[in-house]
Order: structure tokens, then sequence, then C-alpha cells
């Protein structure tokens, strides 16, 4: 069995106080949980997949442009990872595990080509941390599920604007999905 981590839109402007779509603290208390899932992750040798948001400050045709203000510009700092997860991607961007892809949509998986390189690694399983939960993440989980993955999301380093929401999605995951919610330590929750 082959995994890969998918790390969705942990960046500036979903994350930081200044962020032009920000999640805020929800987002904020997950950096350390973030950080540590991506480098045991790494450390046990499977792929890692940054999945960022990249927008153009004026695509009126996007669909989100009517759904919220413009965020994730590409050329802007609101692009950067935040937190101590810029660090690890600036340790090991050569690495040849690691990849960043732009995105357009909620999803990892529309528009990019993540499902052609997870299955040229033979990866059955994604890993799937970041922001929203409700939004990207959810998204991405249902492309997974469809393209038949086994999906595993890390609870603690997930996070959402609103509580219900994230609570929602959650759930959504386990009991819609089959997707297993761990720890931490990547160890199955059992609720």
């Amino acid at each position: 069995m082959n995994k890969a981590l998918i790390s969705i839109d942990y960046t500036e402007d979903f994350v930081a106080d200044h962020g032009k779509l920000t999640a805020g603290a929800p987002a904020q208390a997950i950096s350390d949980a973030i950080y540590r899932v991506t480098q045991k992750v790494f450390e046990r040798g499977d792929y890692i997949f940054f999945t960022i948001d990249a927008h153009e400050g004026n695509d009126v045709f996007h669909p989100e442009s009517k759904l919220f203000p413009p965020h994730n510009i590409i050329g802007t700092s609101g692009r950067n990872l935040y937190g101590k997860l810029a660090e690890f991607y600036q340790e090991h961007a050569d690495d040849s595990r690691v990849f960043w892809m732009d995105k357009r949509h909620y999803s990892a998986f529309s528009g990019t080509d993540l499902d052609i390189r997870l299955r040229e690694r033979r990866v059955d399983t994604v890993i799937l941390t970041g922001v929203l939960t409700d939004i990207c993440v959810l998204h991405t989980a249902i492309d997974a599920y469809n393209l038949g993955y086994q999906i595993e999301v890390v609870k603690p380093a997930v996070a959402s604007i609103w509580p219900e929401n994230h609570a929602f999605a959650l759930g959504h995951f386990k009991n819609t999905l089959g997707a297993k919610l761990l720890d931490e330590n990547l160890l199955e929750i059992t609720e």
C-alpha cells in the first residue's frame, strides 16, 4: 500500500490574520499538528503533494469570483505556505517525493494531473490535511472517493471557518466516503 499526503491550501491567505479569506484562529490552531504530520509522512517515505489555490486577480469568469473575495492570487505572498509548513517546504522542495501543484478549483483533482501522478507512484491511499475542511478538503475527498482511493483525514490537521460545517464534513468523510479519521500520530480515531 502506497500513501500520499495531500496538503490542501495551508497558505497565508487562508490562515494568517491578514489573509484575504482567512479561517483565522481555527486554521492557526492546527499549524503545529499539520507540520508534525507532514514531517512524519516524509520520514516514513510517503509522497507529499502541496495542492495550492492559484487564482488570477481579475478572473471574472471563475465561479469563486462571485462567492469569495480575491485570494491566493498568483504572484502574491498570500500563496505562501503558512508557519512551519513553509519551512518544511523550503527544506524539502527538491526531494523527489515532495510536489507543489497549483489548482483552480476546490478539489485538488479538478483540472490537475494529481490523479495521474498518484497512479504513476501506485498510490492507493490519500491522507488529507489543510483548509477548509468543508470546502477544498471535502471536495478533494469526494473526488478521491469517486476515483477509487482510500481516504484518511487527519482530524487535528484540518480546519474551517464554521464549526458546524467542520463537524458536518468530518461526519461526511467517515460516514459517506468511508474515510478513516486519524489522530496526529496517524492512528485511527474511533468515535
